[in-house]
């Protein structure tokens, strides 16, 4: 049995004083948490701080995104060691807003997942379809092409580590929640492809997320399919209370 992983992707909310109390009152509600792991990712600017915040707590820290170089004339990029300095451990990688906003592609988030694994960091990669892609019945394809893509250059021993999350992108802020049962056919899928890119076995230990509107009503019926490992939680881990509920699902 892995460890299931529920991770709060704070996105472009909470300045620092607003970070440092959601921060502390998800670590106060975590205290009791056994057999699972939280995660919680705010703005590059609020790391550090809430990294004093859960020094003493079982609440693990991400950043939301980084650049593959360790250092350079690259004005506004964030590198990997500088991440590892304000204390956080793991970072998000793709996800689909970087995709669809910012022109992230394949060969960008197989450089950053490979700068993140050797700077010690846990890659969080994100894969997804589009409601367009899904109505095309191009899932599982989309899932594959960027599991592919966005692993081509990663290390063999980076499948020790890493994390991915599907987050169908026509569920992200919409409302619309795939059913358990589409989130457990594409997870499915997503283990076998990745079977193929790593040593043998290795697949069964590798944690995939599910993300895309995640929320307290949800989240039992997510968490019982077999191959969904966590969530990846995006709007509901602003309220430290629905957050908790995540934390704190019924098996």
């Amino acid at each position: 049995m892995m460890t299931p992983l529920l991770a709060g992707n704070w996105k472009m909310n909470c300045v620092r004083g607003e970070a440092i109390a959601l921060a502390q009152a998800i670590a106060d509600g975590s205290t009791d948490v056994v057999g699972r792991e939280v995660l919680i990712a705010p703005s590059f600017t609020c790391l550090a701080a809430v990294s004093e915040v859960l020094a003493d707590s079982n609440v693990l820290l991400a950043a939301q995104d980084l650049y593959w170089e360790d250092s350079g004339a690259f004005t506004g990029q964030i590198s990997a060691a500088m991440i590892r300095d304000t204390g956080a451990g793991h970072v998000i990688i793709g996800h689909s807003e970087r995709r669809a906003l910012f022109g992230e592609t394949e060969y960008t988030v197989a450089k950053k997942v490979q700068a993140a694994y050797a700077a010690g960091l846990t890659p969080i990669l994100c894969v997804g379809e589009t409601r367009e892609q899904r109505e095309a019945e191009k899932t599982m394809d989309v899932v594959e092409r960027q599991l592919r893509g966005g692993l081509c250059e990663a290390a063999a021993e980076c499948f020790d580590t890493l994390i991915v999350a599907y987050e169908p992108v026509w569920a992200i802020g919409t409302g619309l929640t795939a059913t358990p049962e589409q989130a457990e056919h594409v997870h499915g899928h997503i283990r076998t492809v990745l079977a193929t890119l790593a040593d043998h076995g290795v697949e069964e230990n590798i944690r995939i997320l599910y993300g895309g509107s995640v929320k307290p009503d949800n989240i039992d019926s997510l968490m019982a399919c077999p191959n969904v490992d966590g969530a990846l939680v995006g709007g509901a881990s602003l309220k430290a209370e629905d957050f908790l509920r995540i934390v704190h699902y019924q098996e």
